[in-house]
């Protein structure tokens, strides 16, 4: 799961960590947030590694500032046609909730492209987005509607979209791959190339994307009004994401953003391609991209190191200072590049009995005595000298994913594990590349090796759990492949998770299911069968979490071979639906354009719907609501906000207006907040859980702490911030 392992950082055109300035446009033309240079993948890749809306709500925020009603809920979208009498029913308001309706029966890929960023279906006479397909027939209404703000996407050729000047010409033109203003040098290429007319657009539209070498229009629109239109030359794509990646964040620039939010993803950051960055502007970036914890490579800190402790302390607190935790991500059984130099006796065995370099992992056996002890001792000082709030121990089992079929990367073939192999195997297991080429022989030894690779785990996460002894507030993650859904992972390398999930009910971890290299060009949808395959394993769901590769693709992908854009957010959403937990491999090679509708994305609300003056929103985990002015959540004034968000606790809520917002507010929260209200002018009661500790951002300095009733000192994260222990409970906060 981790980039090169190397000690230098790659050419990022940044200046040095003495001069900290925000960062600098990069080769992919973008903000440097996203296109990463070339990495590997250690294990998994072939580089290497509903009801209806009635009564408005006021304070529902859009990006034009203007309070509109609130989406509603239905699940199932409208299959049956539109009589030409709806599609001529005025808007029911000035500006419609943030829902969609697709006026044809045949709906295609549209409700997965727009329900991955939260918008919701609805009848036609109560929604606000309206797609209308090709061929669909005129209403001289459309402009007025628009006008009064309906945000209308135009499919193709009609009357319609030729009533808003987009012509098609008697010119064809071949698309087979093009360019979007989002990230002009990004290769979109569609799988299967088109004939279509060159169109005429109207001079007041922008052009968000063209026919990379003709110049061609394919997707363009502009704002009229309160609302907007959107034209596209031809569908999205039966997967809503096969032609235009960009097409969500040309709805965003025309005004149209989201109505939730998450603030809990996880994702994995690797400092050798942020060695010269400003690091309190990018962890900025990262909490506004809903990043609540960075899993940082802690291999590079294994041996001491003093500008590179430096380096991680100015990370660590940037990040506590902007609620964001940072997790020890080991990637044992590498350990460091120096234990490698240092100890060549311990180092692992091939199959053909070389060392275990395999691309940037040099592995050791760790079945030794002598080597496990010393790696647990530098693990145990590198946990100390840092201020980590949890550990991850991922990828902790044998290479390689061609099993026994490929000898030169196969392990483990170390001197202990052939010598406790030959007493309980009766042989040496060096002879299955040799003379001994029997399935039972095969067999024996490879379910001998899953064995192993659930021991050292087990053995592992005992040694993390000693270390909690001492720092009560670390959270422990295991992140293991996934080999329900691709079962040829635990013959390639040793991985079973059947035999580890009965762990969580003696061990406090979360199990973080990575999906290997063999599925990443299937559908998003896949994450829901992942989930369900796990449900049999244990009954702790709560502790399941799912591990996304945002990476270029060895399989042949499009039209991108990085997820981006719609197939992103497809591929996010899925995963906050099926699991409690979301983590992006990783920070770096997510691009730039998708950190802003990232959050929206991970959001995941059942039911938000509309009764009286109250908006009604139900979330499992919790979801941040944009909202603009005083609001009362369940009957009482709401203490945790922003000026534009309220951060509600997971379950059911009403938010409807306020009188006046609480001078005392918690601007951010890690944890999962349960309940939260003011006491007096100067305090806030939360009640919490956490499986590390919480932190909590305040407009305030906090001075005073209880915490279950009593009285504590605050424990500072950053400027107003500070930290809560993990676990479940209730503190009140006091400020001067």
């Amino acid at each position: 799961m981790a980039p090169p392992s190397t000690t230098s950082e790659p050419d990022s055109g940044m200046p040095s960590p003495t001069k900290p300035v925000p960062p600098s446009e990069n080769s992919c033309g973008a903000a440097n947030l996203g296109c990463s240079p070339a990495f590997s993948r250690p294990l998994f890749a072939p580089r290497r590694h509903v009801g209806r809306a009635s009564t408005p709500v006021a304070g529902l925020q859009t990006r034009s500032g203007q309070n509109h009603q609130p989406l509603t809920t239905n699940h199932q979208p409208r299959r049956a046609k539109l009589t030409l009498a709806l599609l001529l029913t005025p808007l029911l308001q000035a500006a419609a909730p943030p829902t969609f309706s697709i006026l044809s029966e045949d709906q295609g890929g549209w409700p997965l492209l727009l329900q991955s960023v939260g918008f919701t279906p609805q009848p036609a006479a109560s929604a606000r987005i309206f797609v209308l397909r090709a061929g669909s027939a005129g209403s001289p209404e459309w402009p007025a509607r628009v006008q009064a703000g309906a945000y209308l996407i135009l499919e193709g050729e009609s009357s319609i979209a030729e009533s808003f000047g987009f012509r098609a010409t008697k010119e064809n033109v071949r698309i087979a791959s093009l360019e979007d203003v989002h990230l002009p040098k990004l290769p979109i290429v569609w799988e299967k190339g088109l004939e279509l007319p060159r169109y005429e657009v109207p001079a007041e539209a922008k052009v968000f994307a063209k026919e990379r070498w003709t110049g061609a229009p394919l997707l363009a629109g502009f704002r009229r009004g309160t609302g907007a239109v959107l034209w596209l030359a031809v569908s999205p794509g039966e997967r809503g994401y096969e032609r235009f990646p960009y097409l969500l964040h040309a709805l965003a620039d025309l005004g149209l953003d989201p109505p939730f939010r998450s603030t809990r993803l996880w994702a994995f950051f690797d400092s050798s391609y942020r060695l010269r960055v400003d690091l309190d502007y990018f962890a900025a970036r990262w909490r506004k991209a809903g990043i609540a914890a960075l899993h940082v490579a802690a291999w590079h800190f294994y041996d001491s190191d003093p500008e590179r402790d430096a380096y991680l302390k100015r990370l660590i607190a940037a990040c506590h200072a902007n609620g964001i935790l940072i997790y020890a991500w080991l990637e044992l059984p590498h350990v460091s590049e120096k234990f490698w130099d240092d100890h060549p006796q311990w180092r692992e065995k091939t199959g053909v009995l070389q060392d275990a370099q395999l691309d940037w992992r040099k592995l050791m056996n760790l079945s030794n005595p002598d080597c496990f002890r010393a790696a647990a001792a530098g693990i145990q000082a590198l946990i100390g000298r840092f201020d980590w709030d949890g550990v991850n121990l991922a990828e902790l089992y044998f290479e390689s994913l061609e099993g026994l079929q490929n000898p030169s990367r196969f392990t483990p073939m170390n001197d202990n594990v052939r010598a406790q192999f030959r007493a309980t195997g009766g042989f040496d297991p060096i002879e299955l590349f040799q003379t001994r080429k029997d399935a039972p022989s095969q067999r024996a030894f490879l379910d001998y090796r899953a064995a192993l690779a659930r021991d050292m785990q087990q053995q592992w996460l005992a040694e993390i759990e000693s270390i909690r002894r001492t720092r009560s507030y670390l959270d422990v993650v295991l992140t293991h492949v996934d080999d329900r859904l691709d079962t040829s992972m635990r013959d390639a390398i040793g991985a079973d998770s059947a035999q580890l999930l009965p762990l969580l009910e003696h061990h406090n971890f979360t199990f973080l299911v990575e999906d290997p290299a063999t599925v990443w060009n299937e559908a998003p949808q896949r994450y829901e069968e992942i989930a369900r395959r796990y449900r049999p394993l244990t009954p702790r769901q709560d502790r399941l979490a799912i591990d996304l590769n945002i990476v270029d693709r060895y399989q042949n992908v499009y039209p991108t071979k990085q997820q981006t854009g719609a197939e992103l957010f497809e591929v996010v959403h899925s995963a906050a639906g099926a699991f409690a937990q979301v983590a992006l491999y990783f920070e770096n090679s997510i691009l730039s354009p998708d950190l802003s509708l990232l959050p929206a994305a991970a959001a995941v609300v059942s039911r938000a719907e509309t009764v009286g003056p109250k908006l009604m929103v139900d979330s499992p985990h919790g979801v941040a609501l944009r909202w603009s002015g005083p609001a009362m959540v369940d009957d009482q004034p709401w203490p945790v906000r922003t000026e534009s968000l309220l951060f509600l606790p997971a379950g059911a809520h009403s938010v409807e207006p306020g009188a006046a917002s609480p001078a005392l507010q918690v601007t951010h929260f890690n944890g999962e907040l349960t309940s939260a209200q003011s006491v007096g002018l100067n305090a806030i009661e939360l009640s919490y859980r956490s499986s590390a500790r919480a932190c909590a951002i305040l407009n305030r300095k906090p001075v005073q702490v209880e915490i279950d009733g009593a009285e504590s000192a605050p424990v500072p994260a950053g400027p107003n911030a500070l930290f809560l222990p993990r676990g479940q409970h209730l503190v009140t906060i006091h400020t001067d």
